[in-house]
């Protein structure tokens, strides 16, 4: 069945309205007509199984048969603290992370990040572009909830945020115990909320492995082989996936 987002305002008490782009795809792509079914999502966790009631030349009604919550989202909320990395990395970061279920991604001005946001105008597109990205691969992958995209922190905001979650851990090269890991990955199960800290290129430096310590964050290890920053997160978020579905 074809699964379509919407705004949770055009949502109604019995029906809910369809407009903008995907009108067109509606009506003269997929070409579908009054009687046919479909899935709304509000991008919040909510699905609407929906019945076509009305097709207007710039809108479509469609009426509520039922609603349920999404099926697709993890559940604990995954949050990544990714170290800014340079270039376009940060693009397929995101999009990646949000296939394997990240609830939220913030960015974070590291010791050893090389790109520098300074420029608020810089930023703020920045932001618009990462959050583009995070919308397009939620509705490729079939996700209820559109992840966020967070305003770049520095390290110590990052770590005052996650130092409340229940489950926080950060993949260090240097980290030793790999059954020690092993052992920290099942403790992640019946979790709610999870922080991940990724370093950027270069890594952490030890002085920021020693606050994420102070705070709770474990530093763990993926293996023998040392990950580049826009592997490390990737390889910890498909683990931790295997370790929540249910």
């Amino acid at each position: 069945m074809y699964r379509f987002y919407i705004e949770q305002s055009n949502v109604r008490e019995e029906q809910i309205l369809i407009d903008g782009a995907d009108v067109n795809h509606i009506k003269n792509v997929l070409r579908m007509r009054v009687g046919e079914e479909l899935i709304l999502c509000d991008g919040q966790g909510t699905d609407y199984h929906c019945k076509i009631a009305v097709l207007a030349a710039d809108q479509i009604q469609a009426s509520i048969i039922s609603k349920e919550e999404t099926q697709t989202e993890l559940p604990a909320r995954i949050y990544l603290f990714q170290g800014l990395p340079k270039k376009d990395k940060m693009e397929l970061i995101i999009q990646k992370a949000v296939e394997l279920g990240v609830y939220q991604v913030i960015p974070v001005m590291m010791k050893r990040s090389v790109v520098k946001l300074d420029d608020k105008k810089k930023e703020q597109k920045k932001l618009e572009r990462w959050q583009a990205i995070a919308t397009s691969a939620a509705k490729q992958s079939g996700r209820g909830f559109i992840p966020e995209v967070m305003p770049v922190m520095n390290y110590k905001e990052a770590v005052a945020m996650a130092k409340e979650m229940e489950y926080k851990i950060l993949p260090y090269e240097h980290a030793m115990g790999m059954q020690e890991t092993k052992q920290k990955i099942q403790e992640v199960k019946g979790k709610k909320s999870v922080a991940i800290f990724i370093g950027p290129e270069g890594g952490f430096e030890e002085e920021e492995v020693a606050v994420a310590r102070e705070a709770g964050i474990a530093p763990i290890t993926l293996g023998k082989r040392i990950l580049r920053t826009e592997t490390a997160g990737l390889a910890i978020l498909s683990v931790l996936m295997f370790a929540l579905e249910e």
